[in-house]
């Protein structure tokens, strides 16, 4: 589907131009938006308004980086949206030239529906111009970052403060999903970041002066995600440390208890051992109260280091 918004000279929002009364003279600025075009619609971006062809082509070939192109008459930006229920990135790409701004996604945005509203209902800044609705676009795919990264950190925290040993192996699989979410954010977050700051830092966009502001803030809003990014990631790795960590000191608790019985049993063992002997001549062998004897001094040995190891703190 093709739609278009048309902004006259009055500051009147018309709605479903046809493409090819989009230059006459009485329309100040225009949005059209391809909203999962057919391939007969998408050929338009050529036939009617000639974008660069490698720009065309980095609108069909997915995904691509977040990123900026400038070309002879126009500006190319390729951006993400995430998709709320699996956290993927959605390509939104955009042409922005004198007085227009095309939009094209193969999938259905939000975010474009919202700012389209925006502009077609609330007419809000209307008055500011396409670069307005550019801003609009933007500004409204960063904040659906937010909602999946707060997610993410508040179960983070849940986890935190209800970790034990007991529950922790159980949430190792979650944690380690989440690390997988975390990268998927980042891997969007991070790049869309990179794009606002040349933006901003851009010469080469015109009436930008007026409205860096705006765009400094959705630059804001994205450091902002990238600091929280980082954060959750440093704290799956703390929670993933702690939960080593206890197992690691589970081990060492169960091998001293094997080491202190290892080490009671070893001269018990070789007492055993000499009267195992197939020697004919043992001289305790015939005494009547030696097998008593041994295991007597066997039980005195024993005793004697387990109480030893106790004062040694080992059971602790």
């Amino acid at each position: 589907m093709i739609r278009s918004l048309a902004i006259t000279n009055d500051l009147e929002v018309i709605r479903d131009v046809p493409l090819n009364k989009l230059s006459d003279a009485h329309i100040k600025w225009y949005w059209v938006d391809f909203d999962m075009p057919t391939e007969a619609e998408a050929n338009q971006l050529d036939e009617h308004f000639h974008f660069h062809p490698l720009a065309v082509e980095d609108c069909f070939h997915l995904l691509q980086r977040p990123k900026m192109d400038h070309y002879e008459n126009m500006h190319f930006f390729v951006m993400h949206a995430i998709n709320p229920k699996t956290l993927a990135a959605e390509e939104v790409d955009l042409f922005l030239g004198d007085n227009y701004v095309v939009t094209f996604h193969l999938q259905q945005s939000r975010e474009i529906e919202d700012a389209w509203c925006k502009i077609a209902k609330q007419k809000k800044g209307v008055d500011k111009g396409h670069l307005y609705a550019a801003y609009l676009v933007m500004d409204k795919l960063v904040d659906q970052y937010f909602p999946g990264v707060y997610q993410i950190e508040e179960y983070l925290n849940e986890i935190e403060n209800n970790v034990s040993s007991e529950s922790m192996q159980a949430l190792m699989d979650d944690i380690f999903d989440i690390r997988a979410k975390l990268l998927k954010l980042r891997r969007t977050i991070l790049p869309m970041r990179d794009l606002l700051y040349r933006v901003i830092n851009s010469d080469r966009i015109d009436g930008l002066a007026e409205l860096r502001l705006y765009f400094t803030d959705i630059h804001d809003h994205l450091l902002k995600l990238s600091e929280m990014i980082e954060s959750n990631r440093e704290m799956t790795s703390d929670l993933r440390d702690n939960y080593l960590s206890i197992n690691s000191y589970r081990m060492n608790g169960i091998m001293k208890t094997l080491t202190v019985m290892t080490a009671i049993f070893i001269p018990l063992t070789f007492i055993a051992s000499i009267y195992g002997m197939n020697f004919e001549i043992i001289p305790e062998l015939s005494w009547e109260w030696g097998y008593y004897a041994v295991l007597t001094v066997m039980l005195i040995v024993g005793s004697s280091l387990l109480f030893w190891f106790k004062r040694k703190g080992w059971f602790k």
